[in-house]
């Protein structure tokens, strides 16, 4: 049976890239929208976490479009708009970076996912937006961050993944298939499915790009693991074929949501269980207590305080209109894109990412897009939990086996059976004369061979040979991308952009607090109890 499922799915990719395979069909593939969204920690000449506050001359992070900040007040996030072009959207991701370093007054930027030295965690500073309520409301559910998981694990650092498929692809798909639905159900049902595979085929992100194999000692604490680490250098913790560990249980986890059952199988079960989830209340975080002594501590003692706290590698988005949620805009236009949210920081990239990751991705995405995707049982879901588990403990280990439908399986062998189907796909992505994915795809494929040529393995090759301690490598590449960037030569109008940007966020935040007046407990009661009320107050607030 299950034989027979696979070569099902396997013919029906293959007789869609047969129908793609026409100058038509090829333009259609290439017309993917991408946005990048990074995340770095800022640090002073020590390689600490740097705790003064936002740079003004980087303008506001509550309302600024490109440059924000994310749980703590250290850890900057850049964001990019979309473009259709890898280079456009690399050259705009750096100009952000360049701009950001020339603005730091000799701080750096901490160039991998897992923090630098973590002394008392209580130093660690929250977000600040600002006086007005939407400002207040942001910071206190960073301030719930904390109280629930901790401080130190909301300072990990991420790289996220924006990618939709142009109209033109939807229009062929929508006309090969034999669906009754609407044009706009038969996108949000496709993207579903796009998200079914990713999660049973995520462990190959790890094993790829997987940048966090080792990690500072001071990271730990008092945290109780059953991870058995390894000791190098002075205070370095790491695991011999490690891939991810910003991925395993001592990152972006939480156990509280593991009693949720977020169902992939329609958009309407999506956000019903998404509505279960923001509305399901903890005993855990019941004990922390919402308001105590006259001070908010939480937004709410909810399993999650609003949406954005449920942790996902992959994300169903659209983009909100004004006072509108996350899951209003889903169920107002279906989805639009989805965010990849496995992707560690590249150590070896001044961007945290680079171009043959993103071809790959591409290739990965509509791999995900264009094969048949089954819905999932209990069993299913358990056997995507223990692979990616495994893939980012010990990814690395030769001959490691996942389960694949019940049965046993090569990571290796699996790997290559993706790549071969991968190859289609990038033949129709390569313009003539020009083989960008092709090359991409034969950089990555070298890793399924070599583990050693996966990022993590090439950080541990060099780790173990060299014998220096991670926090000190990474504060050497710290400074030689700071050294690059501040050398960086940015346009003249590219330069006059930012500083505008910056100059008119300051003005809007300054115009949002103005215009605050309601009581802020008031403001929070409305926010949950009514639907006019929105977390984002415009739409260039940045997201939560």
């Amino acid at each position: 049976m299950m034989m027979k499922l696979e070569k099902k799915i396997l013919n029906s990719f293959n007789e869609l890239i047969g129908h793609l395979s026409d100058s038509e069909g090829r333009n259609a593939l290439k017309g993917m929208q991408r946005g990048i969204e990074r995340e770095a920690l800022r640090i002073n000449s020590s390689g600490h976490l740097a705790t003064d506050g936002h740079p003004k001359a980087l303008g506001s992070a509550l309302t600024h479009p490109r440059i924000t900040t994310d749980y703590s007040e250290s850890l900057l996030e850049f964001i990019t708009p979309v473009f259709s072009d890898i280079n456009s959207l690399l050259d705009d991701l750096t100009y952000t970076h360049a701009f950001t370093v020339q603005n730091l007054d000799s701080q750096r930027l901490w160039p991998v996912s897992m923090p630098c030295y973590v002394g008392d965690t209580a130093a660690i500073p929250i977000a600040d937006y600002g006086s007005s309520n939407v400002g207040q409301m942001k910071r206190l559910y960073r301030k719930g961050l904390t109280y629930r998981y901790g401080a130190q694990m909301q300072i990990i650092s991420g790289v996220h993944f924006n990618f939709s498929v142009s109209d033109t692809l939807w229009d062929k798909l929508y006309n090969l298939s034999d669906t009754q639905v609407s044009k706009s159900d038969f996108i949000s049902e496709s993207y579903l499915g796009l998200i079914r595979n990713y999660r049973h085929m995520v462990w190959v992100l790890p094993y790829l790009f997987g940048a966090s194999p080792a990690l500072c000692g001071s990271f730990i604490k008092d945290q109780k693991t059953d991870i058995e680490f390894e000791k190098m250098g002075k205070g370095t913790l790491y695991l011999p074929y490690a891939t991810s560990l910003r991925m395993s249980d001592l990152g972006y986890t939480n156990k509280e949501q593991e009693q949720l059952d977020i169902s992939y199988d329609s958009l309407e079960q999506y956000l019903e269980g998404m509505n279960g989830a923001i509305n399901m209340p903890s005993a855990n975080f019941e004990k922390i207590g919402v308001k105590v002594d006259g001070e908010f501590r939480q937004l709410n003692a909810n399993v999650l305080q609003i949406e954005n706290e449920f942790y996902s590698p992959i994300r169903a988005k659209r983009v909100a209109l004004d006072d509108e949620k996350p899951s209003e805009a889903l169920a107002r236009g279906g989805i639009e894109y989805i965010e990849v949210r496995a992707l560690d920081v590249n150590p070896y990239s001044p961007v945290g990412i680079e171009a043959s990751q993103i071809r790959f991705l591409d290739l990965f995405l509509m791999y995900c897009l264009l094969n048949e995707s089954p819905t999932s049982d209990s069993v299913q879901e358990n056997e995507i939990s223990n692979n990616l588990n495994r893939v980012v403990l010990e990814g690395r280990r030769p001959d490691l086996e996942l389960s694949r439908n019940g049965e046993s399986v090569l990571l290796s062998t699996w790997m290559r059976e993706m790549f071969d189907e991968l190859k289609k796909l990038a033949s129709l992505l390569d313009n003539e004369g020009e083989h960008h994915y092709s090359d991409a795809l034969d950089r990555w494929q070298s890793a399924v061979t070599d583990p050693d040529l996966t990022i993590s393995g090439q950080i541990m090759k060099e780790l173990s040979s060299s014998q220096v301690d991670h926090g000190c490598w990474v504060k050497k590449l710290a400074e030689e991308y700071h050294d690059i960037l501040s050398r960086y030569s940015l346009p003249e109008e590219v330069l006059l952009q930012y500083q505008q940007a910056a100059s008119r966020s300051l003005e809007q935040q300054a115009k949002i607090e103005s215009e605050s007046t309601q009581d802020f407990e008031e403001y929070l009661a409305d926010y949950f109890n009514d639907d006019s009320v929105s977390f984002e107050t415009s739409k260039v607030v940045s997201s939560v």
